[in-house]
């Protein structure tokens, strides 16, 4: 059996952070800095921001909404965020009333207005249930936007239903996840400045 070597492992997650995160830095700004200026202009006008995910990104869209909703690091107007992922009795009656697959469009066929802002986060980009909210969101006028990573199959697809495409430049699920967090944050960090 191979001896388990502590230091090395945390060394190999930290420098592939810190590499994703350089890249991130280096590949992502004028992204953010488009969304950024239509999600501001969107709570302006009274809209609201609608985030969605399965595993992981459920808990990341539970995570920015409830930073949007209560504080991030300041004291502030809250913010209109609300995550699809949490109501179990919503997620579970229409999965098995009508599928999986409509579980984020059917609450968003509800809730969304012209003029919100969705946000599908999904690692692989290719969650139908997510690229099923994202097609109702486009046709009910809600400016869609995918969080996922760069190297996605059906990008053409999804630049077809999305107002933005989001692609963070990481390959490993992990990565993935903590730069979409780090996206996360980054909204935060510019709606603490603004509201």
């Amino acid at each position: 059996m191979k001896k388990l070597n502590i230091k090395e492992i945390f060394n190999s997650e930290v420098i592939n952070h810190i590499s994703s995160a350089e890249s991130f830095l280096k590949y992502n700004f004028e992204d953010f800095s488009q969304f950024i200026k239509i999600l501001i202009k969107a709570l302006k006008k009274g809209n609201k921001l609608i985030l969605f995910g399965n595993g992981g990104s459920a808990s990341d869209a539970q995570h920015i909404a409830t930073e949007l909703v209560v504080k991030y690091k300041k004291k502030r107007k809250s913010v209109p965020a609300i995550s699809l992922a949490t109501d179990t009795s919503a997620l579970t009656a229409i999965g098995n009333d009508f599928s999986f697959n409509d579980i984020f469009s059917r609450q968003l066929e509800s809730i969304g207005k012209p003029g919100d802002i969705a946000i599908g986060i999904t690692t692989s980009g290719t969650s139908r249930n997510i690229i099923n909210a994202l097609e109702l969101a486009k046709k009910s006028k809600i400016i869609s936007v995918i969080l996922t990573k760069e190297k996605i199959p059906n990008k053409n697809k999804l630049n077809k239903i999305c107002d933005f495409v989001i692609g963070v430049p990481a390959k490993e699920t992990s990565r993935v996840q903590e730069l979409h967090i780090l996206f996360g944050h980054l909204i935060c960090a510019v709606i603490d400045e603004i509201f």
